[in-house]
């Protein structure tokens, strides 16, 4: 089946897109760029990079703005899926929620409305098996946002996730209650290389937004394929 990867350049979209990839064909990247930091649906960091990563793996992107409005926001990923549906005819989309009922109804039911399949393979997944498989399947995964007690910016922000940082979050779960993988927005990611990839980001210039010790994002400034 013809798919869209709804994604904002993160490790769940990606990697459930790798998951997708073994049965189903990947035929474009969508996704929103929100002007609301807060956005429900859509994460905001460094979400201009999508280009970059839909150019590694040589594949269209559909790329279109949202005021991320709570209900709202919904009305602008039917307009990109619209634009995926007839411009590159696909049949569903694969995106990667992991835990939040309110992504998963809402990709669902816009899905149903518009004929569409909703792909979600990481759905309840363990997220300690599925957080080993992203180092094990050379997903070089960066944190470019935290916001949670138990992360510090010098500890996690820009930070590549390996064996070190993957200890470190499982003792801030322990003491803190954080989400291992981050589902509940305690940090955010950017995949700089994986497996569907044919180049991989290189990041040449890029500031540190520090809000408190335990808030804050790595914006990237200039990053090229290599």
């Amino acid at each position: 089946m013809k798919l869209g990867i709804l994604t904002s350049g993160g490790k769940d979209s990606l990697y459930a897109a790798y998951l997708a990839a073994k049965t189903h064909k990947l035929e474009c990247l969508i996704s929103l760029k929100s002007e609301n930091p807060e956005s429900y649906m859509f994460h905001v960091p460094n979400v201009d990079l999508v280009e970059l990563q839909a150019k590694a793996m040589e594949l269209p992107l559909v790329l279109e703005k949202t005021k991320g409005e709570k209900e709202k926001e919904l009305e602008d990923l039917k307009r990109a899926l619209l634009i995926a549906k007839e411009k590159y005819g696909i049949k569903g989309i694969v995106s990667g929620a992991l835990a939040s009922i309110y992504q998963k109804t809402r990709i669902e039911n816009i899905c149903k409305k518009m004929d569409l399949a909703s792909l979600i393979p990481l759905w309840e997944i363990d997220q300690e098996e599925y957080m080993e498989e992203l180092i094990k399947k050379e997903f070089k995964v960066m944190i470019v946002g935290i916001a949670a007690h138990g992360l510090s910016n010098k500890e996690f922000l820009g930070k590549i996730i390996g064996e070190d940082i993957l200890r470190k979050l499982r003792t801030a779960k322990e003491k803190y209650k954080i989400n291992l993988a981050g589902e509940g927005g305690e940090f955010e990611t950017l995949v700089l290389d994986c497996p569907l990839f044919k180049e991989r980001l290189l990041i040449k210039k890029a500031t540190k937004k520090i809000e408190k010790s335990y808030i804050g994002q790595y914006i990237v400034k200039e990053a090229t394929l290599i």
